[in-house]
């Protein structure tokens, strides 16, 4: 059990015994009661909000409750003191000796520090990328590619049972203008001088495709009819481009356990089990919606559809489930696909583009109303990624083929670098991706600073040995001053910064953390320019040395342990 956790437990004791002896009334919800780092350090080195959100429940007052339980943590004989701080926090000073044990926690757990039973197994879906089949992988996929799995490794680190989901968009009008274009790459191998029109996919990509068009079936399908042959290039022709959207999500380290097809959703009668299951909830009308804002009588037309009632769960308007036609909506697709997931999964997470904003709501509504609330759908919308080359824009365009494929980029500056870079933000906000500033050896590039630190703890051992230090035996940690233990109190935050990420959804957490880890890694190093006795290797004091050996193993652990979670591999040495 890691400090942090050993002493949410220690208070939960303390709570207990409050309440046995009669001073807490039994049956509080403690779920907001936190044990965490005090935000100025000066304060000590835990805090906990205890007395804050319990004592009106309690009927007393947040300082008096806290005058009850401070006492108690006293006595713990890992407490070298404890202070009320204002309306009623709780800030707790601990023996040094927690620091050095903690320490000793880190390196002996290694990779597993961190690791966490929060999610006790709970099956989380998360579904990312979901690109449409009609191409390679480009950058504007990349975030939401990274993203997705950055939060499926935490989860799991989280301990949550994981399904890794892309859901292929094979069903829509884009795969038959796929299919169209391959049709005429098919032509051109067989010796047709051939021209890509407007509203049709240019890129070369589907060159090798309509060559093998060729090869299987000659000149059989040149004149023929499209309806002899559309159904067929389409099946081969997203076949052949799922290969390739494998193949470049192997490039990031990207895999997925299911690729679910649309087309079958639709075609296995699920959208028809929706409708059903909503009727039967009394959730499905005939109706006709309100006229678009802006609209006038003019230029639209009302007309009868089966509508669902999402304003009940708090969309903003009832959604169509089929259009005037009687074929299914955009909606009531997703709606069957989202049933699909929920019945083996007990928490949805999709990874969108901030352009499916709109959609958020009624997909939501739709997966409560069909598992009576016992699924939980979280929508991650990704912002884009803007391309720069040494401060010039490049612009994007699929239609036109000029797009910079993941596959270029990845060749270019490398996967860690990718992934790395693709969390140095909030999800949600906008990210800048300049090739020349990613691959900067700059303390402003945020994949260079953590990787330098890792590199910096290799080359301490590499050159201890080279010095014929002795690195066996028990180091003395008693021998670490305040500072030195200021890093270990840092480290020591890792897996509840693991935990938070991971109910918050927000892989980005991770990066965040180890950016201030490499930080003050460094800021410790450096102190040893200005006063050499600050050095981690003082070739004259072995003890010493062994120390702070084991302190920056153990800063190593974490950044790797953190890396791993994000899929980036750490720099044994910098080039």
């Amino acid at each position: 059990m890691t400090l942090y956790a050993r002493f949410a437990a220690h208070l939960d004791a303390i709570l207990d015994a409050l309440e046995a002896e009669g001073q807490l009334p039994g049956g509080l919800d403690r779920k907001a009661v936190a044990v965490e780092p005090p935000r100025d350090a000066a304060h000590g080195d835990l805090a906990t909000n205890a007395a804050m959100v319990l004592a009106k429940r309690a009927g007393t007052n947040p300082r008096a409750l806290a005058g009850l339980i401070a006492p108690k943590l006293e006595a713990l004989g890992e407490v070298s003191g404890v202070e009320i701080a204002g309306p009623g926090f709780i800030n707790i000073r601990l023996v040094p000796a927690i620091w050095q044990e903690e320490l000793r926690t880190i390196l002996s757990e290694g990779e597993d520090y961190g690791r966490s039973q929060l999610g006790a197994g709970s099956r989380v879906n998360v579904e990312y990328v979901s690109a449409n089949p009609t191409g390679p992988m480009h950058m504007g996929h990349c975030r939401g590619a990274v993203v997705g799995d950055a939060l499926a490794s935490l989860l799991e680190h989280a301990g949550y049972a994981v399904t890794r989901e892309y859901y292929v968009n094979d069903a829509g009008g884009q795969v038959d203008v796929l299919a169209r274009s391959a049709w005429l790459r098919y032509r051109e191998a067989l010796g047709e001088a051939i021209e890509i029109p407007e509203g049709l996919y240019p890129g070369d990509y589907l060159v090798p495709v309509g060559q093998a068009f060729a090869a299987e079936f000659g000149d059989r399908y040149v004149s023929a009819p499209e309806a002899e042959w559309l159904a067929l290039f389409r099946t081969r022709t997203v076949a052949a481009m799922l290969d390739m959207i494998r193949a470049d999500l192997a490039l990031l380290g990207i895999h997925h356990d299911i690729f679910a097809s649309e087309a079958e959703v639709q075609g296995s009668g699920a959208t028809d089990r929706v409708l059903s299951t909503l009727r039967d909830k009394g959730l499905i009308y005939e109706g006709v919606l309100e006229a678009p804002k802006g609209e006038t009588p003019d230029d639209w037309e009302p007309v009868e559809l089966t509508l669902f009632r999402s304003t009940q769960f708090g969309d903003d308007q009832d959604r169509p489930m089929k259009k005037s036609n009687g074929s299914w909506t955009y909606f009531g697709a997703d709606a069957a696909y989202h049933l699909q997931k929920a019945d083996a999964a007990d928490q949805l997470i999709n990874i969108w583009g901030a352009d499916h904003a709109g959609t958020v709501k009624r997909v939501q509504a739709a997966v409560t109303a069909l598992t009576d609330g016992r699924v939980e759908l979280d929508v991650k919308l990704v912002q884009m990624v803007r391309l720069f080359r040494a401060g010039e824009p490049i612009k994007m365009s699929k239609r036109a083929g000029n797009f910079v494929t993941l596959a270029d980029v990845v060749r270019e500056v490398g996967k860690d670098v990718v992934r790395f870079m693709m969390l140095t933000r909030r999800a949600d906000a906008p990210l800048d991706f300049d090739f020349a500033k990613v691959v900067e050896a700059s303390k402003d590039n945020p994949v260079f600073y953590v990787q330098y630190a890792h590199a910096r703890v290799r080359s301490l051992h590499r050159r201890a040995a080279e010095a014929g230090i002795d690195l066996t035996g028990t180091p003395d940690l008693s021998l670490l001053d305040d500072e030195e233990l200021a890093l270990v109190k840092l480290a020591a935050q890792f897996p509840r910064v693991v935990e938070s990420a991971a109910l918050a959804h927000e892989p980005h957490r991770i990066a965040f953390y180890l950016s201030d880890l490499a930080a003050a890694l460094h800021a410790q190093w450096n102190k040893g320019n200005d006063d050499p006795a600050k050095r981690f290797l003082l070739v004259q004091n072995e003890k010493l040395t062994r120390a702070r050996l084991e302190l920056a193993s153990a800063i190593g652990q974490i950044v790797r342990n953190g890396l791993a979670i994000m899929g980036v591999a750490a720099a044994e040495e910098m080039q």
